[in-house]
């Protein structure tokens, strides 16, 4: 069997230095369009990939020989999973690699905003000097609450131990996984108890838009919300809404609705007037879909999914 690779993205070498050295054949691909891709994927037994290319039906048809597809991070919606494994196609990804960048970061952008920090900077850089009108709140007084425990979920519940808040937990396809760091519960407590909500969920047809007015009007509470998982979770119009209501207190975003499907900035974004809303306000964080996005991640994800593919023993 051959053990041609092609690599859809670019991706780190320590990939194509660990798989060379298990007989497998690496070739570039990443500037091959999607049609010229389609004609010769016939001859691979692996793919690696980002998320550049949509791996569909009409993708896997063609693919005569595949036996994996090698994604490099955590979300497989770009890959119809599926299809694969109806055509015994292995889907390997790597969220081990950078759960904890995810947890940092989104430890990182709460604390901001419990403490007005990114406001205060501005101001204070502009020769203004408020102290009463930055007071913070202390996060060891909130009941954090997580949807979706898996590799982010738990490594943010992990980081916000040392903090002495409560931290809460549900996910839908999880049972019995209550440990030190959250206490499982079920959605009703979230609604009932959240004073912070953070999304790790993945982005699928059921938690397509899961963030509307409706689910934010069950929580009993204002709340900050927090999502590092994918854009389209949350549907922004409606966050904009609460936020103007002040059911949501505030909001930290490293993902938005109106990325591409690469991640990239679209006009759908830039001329938005509800991510103009965002952009103009005090209590939203913005970053451009970072969380796992470390120097320290990116060595993780390529040296945990080189193994993955190895220890296939194709």
């Amino acid at each position: 069997m051959t053990k041609k690779v092609l690599l859809i993205d670019t991706v780190h070498k320590i990939i194509s230095d660990k798989l060379r050295k298990y007989g497998f054949e690496l070739v570039k691909g990443e500037n091959l369009s999607r049609k010229e891709i389609l004609v010769c994927i016939g001859d691979y037994c692996g793919i690696v990939i980002r998320s550049r290319i949509i791996i569909d039906k009409e993708f896997i048809d063609k693919a005569d020989n595949l036996r994996f597809v090698a994604r490099v991070g955590s979300g497989m919606e770009s890959i119809d999973t599926e299809y694969c494994s109806k055509k015994n196609i292995k889907c390997l990804n790597s969220p081990e690699g950078n759960r904890d960048a995810v947890g940092e970061h989104a430890t990182g952008m709460l604390l901001n905003l419990l403490n007005n920090l990114n406001k205060a900077d501005s101001e204070v850089k502009s020769g203004i000097w408020k102290r009463e009108e930055n007071r913070g709140k202390e996060l060891n007084t909130k009941t954090v609450a997580i949807i979706g425990y898996g590799n982010m979920g738990s490594s943010f519940a992990k980081k916000l131990s040392g903090f002495g808040c409560k931290v809460i937990s549900y996910d839908k396809y999880k049972k019995d996984y209550e440990d030190s760091y959250t206490i499982e519960t079920n959605l009703q407590t979230v609604f009932d108890e959240a004073d912070i909500l953070s999304l790790h969920v993945p982005l699928t047809e059921e938690t397509k838009y899961m963030v509307n007015s409706t689910f934010i009007s069950s929580f009993k509470k204002s709340f900050v919300l927090i999502n590092t998982s994918r854009g389209p979770v949350v549907k922004t119009e409606d966050l904009v809404k609460s936020l103007k209501s002040g059911k949501i207190l505030a909001a930290a975003l490293d993902v938005i609705e109106y990325e591409g499907s690469s991640f990239e900035t679209t006009n759908l974004m830039i001329e938005n007037a509800d991510f103009k809303y965002l952009a103009s306000c005090d209590n939203v964080i913005l970053s451009p879909h970072i969380a796992g996005w470390t120097i320290e991640s990116k060595i993780k994800l390529a040296e945990i999914l080189a193994n993955k593919i190895i220890n296939l023993n194709l």
